[in-house]
């Protein structure tokens, strides 16, 4: 690589893992198929899958804290800006796969991404077809991207805020949506500065996605499949963050999968399906299901609580009580390392998660106020169905 590297302040150390050549999660490709984005929980739910009560809460659970529909809206103006023209001839820079790579990944994260990976796009990450969520009744379009590549990027919710929410109260939503606009705002100018360099490159972030995130972050090597579902839990992140991505023909030297022994760890920790208020978490084993052997999710009890919450905004109550969502100081980079590498101590180390108290809100550290649009008018009020009366100054 002539000498060049990924800065030391690169965020996390993902040099140091363990690089497999498949992901942890068994994928049969020859047995996925492709997946219409209408399948998703969230576009049941404003399909009226879900029925009316949820069709109707779809439209609100955003909005109706004013921090998230802050984001959320920044977050939808982006949209016309995912895809546009390429410059009409290649810029000179190396052709040399393993410096874009890096290059792009500086580029990244100079743009303020967390986390950043590259992998082949595999076929079956591609939805086959396109639900527009704003208007359901609009009809189905198939979908078709052909590009080689995929850039993941990762942007954390913020470890600050995690520790003094529930979970599943007023800012709940706000730090999705805030991960979203900014992932998506990353991967837009990344799309278009790789486009002024002579290559395709369109960006893909919630909800507007071409893609199927999950197994484009396997790939990547930023995480492995957890017990939350499809959700892919980050060594030194956990589930807290949210991710965009970037297709592009841009040659670019893919990362490999990473273990870290999250698949030995999910088996016997459990605690997300402890605590999910929806009891849509299984505490049970693996199940195949379209090529993937991986832990069952209840999609529709999942999106129940996170559209339906009438005491928050949304729910995120399982990366919340992750043992793998700690800050990244020294105590915790040591228990990371044991936790990675030393098998016999998860036991142990899950034990003491819940010991230490992790998992349970901190309402010192609350900054934010819980505020709720009720009517979509505008007009904000105190929730009357909160869970605390605390209040920061």
């Amino acid at each position: 690589m002539s000498g060049y590297h990924i800065r030391d302040g690169e965020t996390f150390p993902m040099e140091k893992l363990k690089r497999v050549d498949r992901p942890t999660t068994i994928v049969n490709e020859d047995q996925v198929n492709r997946i219409r984005e209408r399948d998703a929980g969230f576009c049941k739910a404003a399909a009226g899958d879900y029925g009316p009560t949820l069709k109707k809460e779809f439209r609100r659970f955003v909005p109706k804290h004013p921090l998230s529909g802050a984001c959320s809206w920044m977050r939808d103006n982006m949209k016309p800006f995912v895809d546009g023209m390429v410059a009409p001839k290649k810029a000179p820079i190396p052709d040399d796969p393993a410096k874009l790579s890096n290059h792009i990944k500086e580029t990244a994260y100079f743009l303020r991404a967390d986390a950043v990976g590259v992998c082949e796009l595999p076929p079956y990450a591609v939805y086959s077809h396109k639900f527009d969520f704003r208007n359901p009744d609009a009809g189905e379009v198939p979908i078709e991207l052909d590009h080689r590549y995929a850039i993941a990027v990762l942007v954390d919710q913020d470890y600050r805020t995690s520790q003094a929410y529930t979970g599943n109260d007023w800012i709940s939503n706000a730090m999705s949506m805030m991960s979203y606009s900014t992932s998506g705002f990353i991967a837009i100018v990344l799309a278009e500065y790789i486009r002024r360099l002579g290559y395709p490159a369109k960006a893909h972030y919630a909800p507007f996605y071409d893609i199927v995130l999950p197994p484009i972050l396997l790939w990547a090597g930023l995480g492995e499949i957890s017990r939350i579902g499809d959700a892919v839990v980050h060594p030194f992140l956990g589930p807290r963050h949210k991710g965009a991505v970037v297709t592009t023909d841009l040659p670019l030297l893919p990362d490999k999968p990473i273990d870290f022994g999250l698949q030995d760890f999910c088996s016997k920790c459990k605690k997300c399906a402890r605590e999910c208020p929806s009891g849509a978490i299984s505490d049970g084993e693996k199940v195949c299901f379209n090529g993937y052997e991986k832990w069952p999710l209840d999609v529709k009890k999942c999106t129940h609580m996170r559209v339906g919450n009438q005491k928050g905004s949304g729910c995120g109550t399982c990366v919340k009580v992750c043992p793998w969502s700690k800050p990244y100081t020294l105590f915790h980079r040591s228990v990371n390392w044991t936790m990675r590498n030393v098998g016999i101590a998860r036991n142990f180390g899950i034990w003491c998660d819940d010991l230490m108290g992790y998992g349970k809100p901190d309402y010192n550290n609350k900054w934010w106020y819980d505020l709720e649009d009720v009517n979509g008018d505008g007009i904000l009020t105190i929730p009357k169905n909160r869970k605390t009366d605390f209040e920061k100054n």
